[in-house]
């Protein structure tokens, strides 16, 4: 039995029967709409729901009593009786007034995909941190929602001169809500501080974050690249926290990885607020991996998706790398050289086989060096003693020695080659 402190989500393990409902709006193409359909199926499952039906509706505009159409709100009745349905999951967003009128007309638990999303986050939340990402997300989901937990109550009056008690208690719980909305907020600024602190501490090495749609493949490429033990399982949001890790080898500098939490469509608001530290990893890295499943069917539309959510959290200027996974599982080599044809820069990669992991690595190389700048210095032999610490602060591209030193050729970060021109200088003139 699972039973939330203030939004009714109680369910048995055994009762968990759903009915899908797709509403198909006329400006949305039909391709599309049936792919979201199927990725309603696929997030209900990873929720363990047993969808059992499925029913749509297409409609010029949203109706805002009910979300669809009265006479398709008795068909879903009359389904939810007939499959003996526990649930019933829209793949829209409904506003509160649309759920409380649906629950009223179907007798049943009424839920839409981002609450949905927000169930399989709970579910999935293991660290302190995402636990209170995820909590925030449904507290704030719950607010505007609790008339219909205690609408029964308004009718129970107690005498002249009485407020009504339902009225009451919803004003109550939602005082408790926003209090525990507030320290939540605080508990993530908190957070983020120690967040913010320990990637100071990264400023010295190439943060790469890998990016895309839920269920690609970004686990078990951190894992192919850092020897690392990230969860992997082929569910969906099966990873929730940034995980980062440093990549061990055939890398001539340090190089951290950083497995962020999958992205799909319709991703509710809420959660992309409360997930701000966990996504700071994708702001504050250098170069974006962005990885896509390529056995999928719909894998078009999720990259877009990625792309599309990669700019609303303004990174869509940083520096990437496309890379195709599952290119193994692909038999028709025509369709693989028009893909190739069509982003030539593109790596195509298996985690499973280990194909295309050397381009890989050599495209993180690639990126690395494009975002460094050229400098020349020169130094003498009695400066010898400052070949390490150059080692460690660029690239040494080309070292010739003449008569009084050496001269060298280096490829630096921008914001170390003042650094590096000064320590060169300031020790030969200590010389």
């Amino acid at each position: 039995m699972k039973t939330d402190r203030f939004f009714q989500t109680e369910y048995q393990a055994s009762s968990r029967r759903a009915i899908l409902v797709g509403v198909h709006l006329s400006k949305r193409e039909g391709g599309l709409f049936d792919e979201e359909l199927e990725e309603l199926d696929g997030l209900a499952t990873t929720a363990h729901y047993e969808p059992v039906a499925t029913l749509t509706q297409r409609l010029p505009s949203i109706h805002p009593k009910t979300f669809m159409g009265s006479g398709k709100v008795d068909e879903l009745a009359e389904a939810v009786n007939h499959h003996e349905a526990d649930v019933v999951i829209f793949d829209e967003s409904l506003s509160p007034a649309q759920n409380k009128n649906l629950e009223s007309a179907l007798k049943c638990r009424v839920i839409d995909r981002s609450w949905l999303i927000l169930e399989i986050f709970s579910d999935h939340a293991r660290t302190r941190e995402s636990k209170t990402q995820v909590e925030l997300a449904r507290l704030k989901y719950a607010l505007p929602r609790l008339t219909k937990m205690w609408g029964h109550l308004s009718r129970q009056r107690g005498g002249i001169g009485l407020k009504d008690v339902g009225e009451t208690q919803i004003q109550l719980d939602r005082r408790l809500i926003r209090n525990d909305i507030h320290k939540l907020e605080r508990k993530l600024k908190q957070i983020d501080k120690e967040k913010v602190v320990q990637r100071k501490q990264r400023r010295d090495v190439f943060k790469v974050a890998l990016v895309g749609y839920t269920n690609v493949g970004k686990s078990s490429l951190m894992n192919t690249l850092t020897e690392a033990e990230t969860l992997v399982e082929n569910k969906l949001f099966a990873t929730l926290d940034a995980t980062t890790r440093k990549v061990k080898k055939n890398f001539p500098f340090p190089v951290l990885l950083s497995d962020t939490v999958g992205l799909i469509k319709k991703l509710p608001h809420d959660l992309v607020a409360s997930f701000k530290s966990t996504l700071d990893e994708v702001r504050e890295a250098d170069f974006l991996l962005k990885v896509t499943d390529l056995s999928h069917p719909e894998f078009r539309e999720q990259m877009e998706t990625t792309d599309e959510l990669l700019k609303e959290l303004g990174v869509d200027e940083t520096p990437s790398l496309l890379v195709f996974n599952k290119a193994d599982r692909i038999r028709d080599e025509v369709f693989m050289q028009d893909l190739k044809t069509v982003y030539p820069n593109a790596v195509f990669i298996s985690c499973k086989t280990g194909m295309g992991m050397e381009r890989l690595r050599a495209g993180i190389v690639a990126g690395y060096e494009k975002q460094l700048t050229t400098l020349n210095l020169h130094l003498e032999f009695s400066q010898a003693n400052l070949l390490p610490k150059i080692h460690k602060l660029a690239m040494v591209v080309a070292m010739e020695s003449n008569a009084t030193g050496w001269d060298l050729d280096l490829r630096v970060d921008p914001s170390e080659a003042s650094k590096l021109q000064e320590l060169v200088e300031g020790n030969g003139n200590k010389g």
